[in-house]
């Protein structure tokens, strides 16, 4: 069986090339990189084009990415948080917005492909920023073709060695297809484990917004902090009205300021209080007692009609620094 499948990928190896490079471009779990070394030893044994593997590989991360880049153009940071809810690792979706997106903006795309994580978040990111069109293809297109290449390139490089390893591969049969299928299964339970045990250590008691508003309301004096990045303040502009601006790498300014018997409340944008959790954790290690992030955070305070300010850019500078 497993002479037929090598048999199909010579056959048929720039669609599978260009369907699995798309299919993980999407989000999906699925690793284009072995696709495109294999297909690039079969290319190095003139059994496949290879310029055409090089150009059905960047296709598909053109039609991938692009697709992302407009639900970002168009829909916003939404399309983030519903990226970060569907991830095998969520806390990728949160480190990379740690980037400076503002700072790097479209030649951020020539690297993304080779950090994990940052792949499918990077496309929509920079379309919420409004990174124009032509830069957004310029970059990607360059980013895609490195990244390809550098695959394409190894297999084509190492063919001898590759080949070797196919014809293990058929020899074995359908067992070495079973393996190869448990190999993935065990990729996405290990991915799923650690998702699952993240979300697990950063349990903590949350505060609603209807909780918040009331003390609020009733003459408390919480310090509430929007802990978000600059690159998702800049796609989100919402801001509670009175929040000090951090994020995680502002630990150290926060408690410098605020002293360790105030109540914090911390919020962002992120599933399960992602980021707000973080910091809480890292606050109370510190000696802060009473630190909860807000259930459901931004997102559920202004579903709950409580008010918000838009800040431009200007102003989150001023109070950036003013931290």
């Amino acid at each position: 069986m497993a002479h037929h499948i090598i048999e199909l990928i010579a056959q048929y190896g720039l669609l599978l090339v260009f369907v699995n490079v798309l299919v993980e471009q999407a989000g999906v779990p699925v690793p284009a990189v072995p696709t495109m070394i294999v297909a690039g030893a079969l290319a190095s044994m003139e059994r496949l084009p290879l310029t055409g593997v090089v150009a059905a590989a960047v296709l598909a991360c053109l039609l991938a990415d692009y697709a992302w880049y407009a639900a970002g153009r168009y829909f916003g940071g939404s399309v983030m948080r519903t990226l970060c809810r569907i991830s095998l690792s969520p806390d990728s979706c949160v480190r990379q917005s740690e980037l400076r997106f503002q700072k790097w903006r479209g030649s951020i795309l020539l690297l993304a492909k080779f950090v994990p994580g940052l792949s499918t978040v990077a496309p929509p990111l920079v379309g919420a920023m409004g990174l124009r069109t032509a830069p957004f293809i310029l970059f990607d297109g360059l980013g895609s073709l490195m990244w390809v290449g550098t695959a394409v390139s190894l297999g084509y490089i190492f063919a001898n060695q590759i080949d070797a390893v196919l014809m293990a591969l058929a020899n074995a049969g359908s067992v070495a297809l079973m393996f190869i299928g448990c190999l993935l299964a065990l990729y996405i339970i290990v991915k799923w484990w650690q998702r699952h045990h993240l979300m697990r250590t950063l349990r903590m008691a949350r505060i609603t917004v209807e909780e918040l508003n009331d003390v609020v309301n009733n003459g408390g004096n919480p310090v509430i902090v929007d802990v978000r990045s600059d690159g998702a303040r800049l796609v989100d502009a919402r801001v509670i009205p009175g929040a000090l601006l951090a994020d995680i790498n502002s630990i150290e300014r926060i408690a410098d300021t605020v002293p360790p018997d105030t109540e914090l409340v911390l919020y962002c944008t992120c599933p399960n209080e992602y980021s707000a959790a973080l910091v809480a954790k890292a606050l109370m290690l510190r000696g802060y007692k009473r630190v909860r992030p807000l259930l459901g955070g931004l997102d559920a305070w202004d579903a709950a009609g409580y008010p918000v300010h838009r800040m431009s850019v200007a102003e989150e500078v001023v109070v950036s620094h003013a931290v």
